[in-house]
């Protein structure tokens, strides 16, 4: 076991992790096959959906030079969900590159 636990740490240096994260690792692949990270599968479901952000998408080309908080009434009268400002400026920076948000993986 001593021998084991020595490469853990060598490797952990190596890579600069913990020794723990080496032995996860490697048990995942010895288990799975891969190492390969897993889902993100916790935190809150959007609050904006793909068919919001296409509103909110069409809204700013309207006028670009609206505020978030003239957006966030705007999609309110279009769609009756009311959101802050910030999940306007979240859902500007996330999920207007391309209209579907539920693909998008967040930090």
């Amino acid at each position: 076991m001593k021998t084991k636990k020595g490469q853990f740490v060598r490797n952990a240096k190596r890579f600069k992790v913990s020794p723990d994260c080496v032995q996860r690792l490697l048990q995942r692949y010895y288990q799975e096959g891969t190492i390969e990270p897993k889902p993100y599968t916790g935190g809150n479901e959007p609050i904006l959906k793909s068919e919001h952000l296409k509103i909110l998408i069409t809204l700013v080309e309207e006028d670009n030079d609206a505020t978030l908080f003239q957006l966030a009434q705007r999609l309110e009268a279009q769609t009756q969900l009311q959101v802050s400002s910030s999940t306007i400026s979240r859902a500007i920076a996330f999920g207007t590159g391309g209209a579907n948000r539920e693909a998008q993986s967040y930090p």
